[in-house]
């Protein structure tokens, strides 16, 4: 499957999420940190250090649907010049392993998504969207990818497709090849603390008393 595509669609440049991460609350950002330490549990193994499909055995998805998380993954976050793709990074073992671990709601609604992309696509095309060409998938994901623009019928979709970038971003950007495009320059020994810089105080609106 592809990886880079100049035309329009789901896509979405890393340096645009970063920019929304940035402007977003950090309540917002919470479920970053029990992301990481869940999936640790659940995962012994760092997927991405293994990067090997054949190896890793899936949690609660069938091969079918973890392929399909996968394309998934790599067209919410392909590679780039910067970092590899998000399954290159683990991503979907990462939503496996976090979904054992929570189960719950949130894993019925991601099966039902990925359902519904196959039968939206047998509809459309005659294939399970694992299977069609990356064209025609950017078609799907286009009718649920834009909430304002989807059409009442496929709100639920559009809840699954919401739901599945968000595991897709906190799992690439917790993961140790995520964490190095950022660039964190945390849990790193400093030689000395001058204080937090002022062009981000500025950022945050804080004024030195």
């Amino acid at each position: 499957m592809e990886k880079k595509s100049s035309g329009s669609g789901v896509r979405l440049e890393r340096r645009n999420i970063l920019k929304l991460m940035a402007t977003l609350p950090a309540a917002a950002l919470a479920p970053v940190t029990p992301f990481a330490s869940s999936v640790a549990m659940a995962m012994p193994q760092e997927a991405g250090a293994q990067n090997d499909a054949a190896v890793y055995q899936p949690k609660v998805f069938h091969p079918h649907e973890l392929r399909t998380i996968r394309i998934l993954s790599d067209m919410i976050l392909p590679a780039d010049e910067r970092s590899c793709s998000a399954s290159e990074a683990g991503v979907p073992e990462f939503i496996d392993g976090w979904l054992h671990v929570k189960q719950g709601n949130l894993l019925d609604e991601i099966r039902g998504g990925l359902t519904w992309l196959d039968m939206a696509s047998n509809r459309s095309f005659q294939f399970d969207f694992a299977d069609c060409s990356i064209q025609r998938q950017k078609q799907i994901l286009d009718r649920i990818a834009y909430p304002e623009k989807a059409a009442p019928e496929d709100a639920s979709a559009v809840v699954f497709f919401n739901s599945l970038r968000d595991l897709v971003v906190s799992g690439f950007f917790t993961s140790r090849q995520g964490i190095r495009d950022l660039p964190y320059v945390g849990n790193q020994p400093q030689q000395q603390w001058t204080g937090c810089p002022p062009q981000v105080r500025a950022k945050l609106g804080l004024v030195d008393s």
